[in-house]
């Protein structure tokens, strides 16, 4: 069997919306724009809204290497897709600038390329919830922050959990000027998927105790932030019945694939 494809630059994407829009945001950008990305050489890997808030949509986008990144992005918003659906879009978004660029922290911490929602097989659409935990290293800590975290994230076991992701900033110039992204410093983030809410609730804990250490070890430069996110209808990333891959899945280094 062939290796999925491996996606190493990776946008977290977190829109805030006008109050109320997050529902018809998501299902709007489903409907519309996913399989144009893919067409252009992106891919959405998974699209959200922010539990406990209507005006949030989280997304992520991903790329075979930054030269992608520049050709996808620059056909996707100079094509015809976009140029017919922008006003609708653009007239519920906020603000679009909360974007981190990101990289897998080692070899096999990709997120995985899941297969699209089944209509047939799925009718009810994505199941389940993601959870993702924002970490802001200290300046001149990032190194030690990521292995004190590294630690942490191998507790996060459980019934009902599978560890999605392990993404680290990407630090080379942002190449699509167009859509900005975040300088502020180095972010670590772990990403899960989970079956339900009784999963979540075992996940918090542990969670709460890391956001603990790290801050009271002086590794972080802001409190940690907890994303609880409900996927979208045709959400890639979502809880699956079979096996989700998980880190031991092996994808190209990024000195391969960066460019």
């Amino acid at each position: 069997m062939s290796s999925p494809p491996a996606y190493p630059v990776i946008e977290l994407r977190r829109y805030t919306l006008v109050d109320g829009a997050a529902a018809p945001f998501s299902r709007c950008f489903e409907t519309w724009f996913p399989e144009a990305f893919q067409q252009a050489g992106a891919v959405a890997l998974g699209h959200f809204t922010e539990r406990g808030s209507g005006d949030r949509f989280t997304w992520l986008r991903a790329f075979p290497d930054m030269a992608a990144r520049l050709a996808a992005n620059t056909a996707f918003y100079d094509g015809p897709v976009w140029r017919e659906h922008k006003a609708a879009l653009n007239g519920w978004i906020v603000d679009s600038d909360n974007v981190l660029l990101l990289r897998p922290l080692y070899a096999g911490a990709a997120i995985p390329l899941l297969p699209s929602v089944d209509p047939v097989g799925e009718p009810q659409g994505a199941r389940g919830l993601a959870v993702a935990q924002l970490l802001q290293a200290a300046p001149g800590q990032a190194d030690a922050c990521a292995r004190a975290a590294e630690r942490w994230f191998d507790s996060y076991r459980g019934e009902g959990l599978v560890e999605a992701g392990v993404l680290a900033t990407l630090d080379v110039a942002n190449n699509f000027p167009r859509h900005p992204v975040r300088s502020d410093g180095h972010w670590l983030v772990w990403l899960g998927i989970l079956r339900d809410d009784a999963a979540l609730a075992a996940l918090q804990p542990m969670l709460e105790h890391a956001s603990l250490a790290l801050a009271g070890a002086g590794l972080l430069a802001s409190p940690a932030e907890v994303v609880v996110l409900d996927p979208g209808q045709r959400s890639r990333l979502r809880w699956m019945a079979a096996p989700t891959p998980s880190r031991d899945t092996q994808y190209p280094t990024l000195g391969n694939v960066i460019q």
